[in-house]
């Protein structure tokens, strides 16, 4: 008989998370019910969110309950289905959390249920066309309303996401700098990435580069990383600027709440905005954004990276690569390979 193997959060962390939080378990593979189907999982997604749903306190999604498989997105194959929309070996997109097999079915959980668009890997499917590559889409395009002549500033600009946001600005018309963290990944984002500065904040004056490589300062401002880093950039905001707020990973490990920016007058004097946004109210939209990437990824026109992990029981210390720097592009594992039906 087949088990389902499962890290469970075994504990909330306090700092920087890692492989003691979490607690390998074995369990019998569930059967689906009517209308559900069963989804082994092939592919996991890591994202920085995932470490704000350890926290036992309330956000745009539940905590993950003491005891309970790790949330995570995923792509799968179905293996039995009681749905008639989907058959045995369909690759199917979905919240399957940190274990081999889960049932679900047509809208349950964040992610619902989805087939893999024809011809779409599932690396594909979870980093450039899943929710990094619609997070970089909606939250420029919508809330930066980037335009042709500008600049546009990012932070954690090597990251999935940031990566991404750089090289559709660069599509509309705009001058780009990124903010990442060490040399191999600035090289990258200039040589591939197509990015017209970058700022390497491990070996650079944040600060000071911003005002090297702004100097008509900047129009808009993608923020993923928080602290300092959008304390800095707020020091070089044009005249009704849009600073879009994605993530905060600067802190999500912190022990103590960060301090806040404390130049936050820059946006009343210069008359800008700054609006923060969550992707999943954006997702009865993404195949307007799916459309577009695919033709940019089709034509050459725009790069992404993975980072491809392997092994079950290497899951709990590949999260810990997003908050160590160590990922190069989009953080994935693999669990198993799909099989021909």
């Amino acid at each position: 008989m087949e088990i389902n193997r499962q890290w469970l959060l075994a504990k909330r962390p306090s700092g920087m998370v890692g492989p003691e939080n979490f607690k390998y378990a074995e369990t019998p593979v569930p059967v689906p019910g009517i209308g559900e189907v069963l989804v082994k999982n092939l592919f996991l997604s890591f994202d920085p969110t995932q470490r704000g749903w350890m926290v036992d306190q309330p956000g745009y999604l539940p905590p993950v309950n003491i005891g309970e498989p790790m949330r995570a997105g995923s792509v799968g194959q179905v293996v039995e289905s009681l749905h008639a929309e989907f058959s045995v070996g369909d690759l199917v997109q979905t919240t399957g959390c940190w274990q081999d097999y889960v049932v679900v079915a047509p809208g349950q959980g964040p992610m619902g249920l989805s087939k893999l668009p024809p011809g779409v890997s599932p690396e594909m499917m979870l980093s450039v066309l899943g929710i990094t590559g619609l997070t970089a889409y909606f939250g420029l395009l919508d809330l930066g309303q980037p335009r042709p002549g500008e600049t546009v500033l990012i932070s954690g600009a090597a990251g999935a996401t940031g990566s991404v946001v750089g090289q559709i600005a660069k599509l509309k018309g705009c001058r780009v700098v990124g903010i990442a963290g060490g040399s191999e990944k600035c090289a990258w984002l200039q040589k591939e990435a197509g990015f017209d500065a970058v700022i390497d904040y491990k070996n650079e004056n944040v600060r000071a580069q911003i005002a090297h490589h702004c100097p008509d300062k900047w129009d808009v401002f993608f923020d993923n990383v928080g602290g300092t880093i959008l304390e800095d950039a707020l020091e070089h905001l044009n005249l009704r600027s849009r600073v879009v707020l994605c993530g905060g990973i600067a802190g999500y490990n912190a022990t103590e709440p960060l301090p806040g920016p404390s130049n936050l007058m820059k946006l009343v004097t210069n008359r800008s905005r700054m609006e923060g946004f969550i992707i999943l109210d954006y997702l009865p939209r993404a195949a307007e954004a799916v459309k577009d990437i695919m033709a940019w990824v089709a034509s050459g026109e725009l790069k992404f990276q993975i980072d491809l992990q392997e092994g079950f029981e290497h899951i709990p210390a590949t999260l810990q690569r997003l908050y160590t720097g160590k990922n190069f592009g989009k953080q994935l594992l693999k669990i198993a390979d799909p099989v021909s039906v």
